[in-house]
């Protein structure tokens, strides 16, 4: 039975369309007036222009000029959506895996970027927040971003020991818009750039674009190998290096302490800059290794992002960096997007102002570590290492039998509606070493994995 319309304008739209679709208003008749309907369903006049022109918008309805509303001879403008299906698989490549995660076609997730929209939609964030007066009434509103939600951040950042304050924060429309400016602003075509190897794949594609020259560090359980990164930057002439400190994307693993020290120490002798991303901050410990921290801004741009931990369909992120790097950012925001959503940012704040969000973090964080410790379970049954010791995000590497195809394997998947995410598209080098996949904890209990590996004989 669907639920009963919330508001008076849904309920004209509801008795209205019930009357079309039973045939008491038939195609080309004319609709109450507007004076007519308001009276019948006891509403205002303006309640009856909204409805009829949802009725229009729905297709149900025509409008005639000078004449008034009548029902459409052709009914709804477009049918109903099938429901989405497997598809074949053309080609195992990083578009592929970005394209599946928004067009979601596979029943079984595993390799997913993106926790279950259930984590999300039953929890505190999906009772219809509601944005401040100020945020949705504000025109374009400061290229900064919405100032409340600026001082909210700067407390958040606070407890991660990142002070950076409101001044230092500008707000972009989530973390991979905020990737984009800085590669707009410090890379320029051919020039050599670092990044984690295995790192994060959609960063490849945006430096490709930008005609750079990626360069990988290897990335090991502890974080960023030092050796390997002074290496590589002095081989290359590299003075960026893009990196993802906690619950790296996709080795689930974090950066310690004495890494992060060795790092930030070289990066100085290198006069290398830093951007760290840090999407899973929310739910981790405040009080982790992060680069930002030690280095207060000083050299590291530091990127974050509600995606993972609130919603990925409310497009809101941030960077915090000093004052000349923020600014340069946020001029280059206003020259190629005009501004980031204050509708958005109002409803982000209201969350976090109301302790809405703090409750919800709980409940994520006690899902992520039921999920990852039933996962491991399910990977130990099967045979398959995990690399290092992840905690805290959604992702393992998991490694396979030197033997295993994975794009077949990954082909095979698909044709069951299974999603791999195979390990060479983390790699900015490609495929190379021993066999890995993602996965992703949040789906590793669906039994279809599970039996799919053991039936291809790549697990025991």
């Amino acid at each position: 039975m669907p639920p009963e319309p919330r508001t008076r304008v849904e309920q004209v739209v509801a008795g209205l369309t019930e009357r079309i679709d039973r045939g008491l208003l038939r195609p080309g008749e004319r609709l109450p007036s507007i004076r007519a309907a308001a009276s019948a369903f006891a509403v205002s006049k303006n309640t009856v222009v909204n409805a009829y022109e949802r009725l229009v918008a729905s297709g149900r309805v025509a409008s005639r000029p000078g004449s008034g509303f009548y029902v459409s001879a052709q009914g709804p403008a477009l049918p109903p959506a099938a429901a989405p299906g497997p598809v074949a698989l053309e080609a195992v490549d990083s578009v592929w895996l970005l394209r599946e995660q928004l067009n979601r076609h596979y029943d079984v997730r595993v390799g997913d970027g993106r926790p279950p929209p259930a984590w999300m939609e039953s929890a505190e964030v999906g009772r219809h927040p509601r944005p401040s007066v100020a945020a949705a009434s504000e025109s374009y509103g400061s290229p900064d971003g919405y100032l409340p939600l600026r001082r909210s951040l700067a407390l958040l950042l606070a407890e991660r020991s990142i002070h950076a304050g409101p001044d230092g924060v500008l707000l972009t429309a989530g973390a991979n818009h905020a990737l984009d400016l800085i590669i707009r602003q410090f890379v320029a075509p051919g020039e050599p750039v670092l990044v984690d190897s295995p790192g994060y794949y959609p960063l490849f594609g945006k430096l490709r674009l930008a005609k750079a020259r990626i360069v990988g560090v290897r990335r090991n359980p502890d974080g960023p190998d030092v050796a390997h990164l002074e290496a590589m930057a002095r081989g290359s002439g590299a003075r960026l290096f893009f990196t993802h400190s906690l619950a790296h994307n996709p080795t689930g693993c974090s950066l310690t302490l004495p890494v992060a020290h060795r790092l930030l120490q070289r990066a100085a002798a290198l006069d290398l800059r830093i951007v760290e991303s840090d999407p899973f901050a929310d739910v981790l410990p405040a009080g982790q290794a992060r680069l930002a921290a030690l280095d207060q801004l000083e050299r590291v741009i530091y990127v974050g992002t509600f995606a993972k931990t609130l919603s990925a369909s409310l497009r809101c992120g941030y960077v915090a960096a000093r004052p000349d790097v923020r600014e340069a950012l946020r001029d280059l925001k206003m020259v190629t997007s005009v501004n980031s959503s204050g509708f958005v940012e109002g409803i982000v704040h209201g969350l976090i102002e109301s302790g809405r969000y703090r409750r919800h973090l709980r409940r994520l964080g006690g899902r992520i570590e039921a999920a990852a410790l039933q996962g491991r379970a399910v990977l130990q049954d099967l045979g398959l290492p995990v690399f290092g010791e992840p905690r805290g995000g959604y992702y393992l590497w998991c490694g396979l039998p030197e033997t295993c195809d994975l794009d077949a394997l990954s082909r095979r998947a698909a044709s069951r509606s299974i999603l791999i995410a195979p390990g060479g598209l983390f790699l900015p080098e490609g495929p190379a070493g021993p066999p890995m996949m993602r996965v992703n904890v949040a789906y590793l209990g669906d039994p279809r994995f599970a039996r799919f590996l053991r039936e291809e004989g790549t697990g025991a």
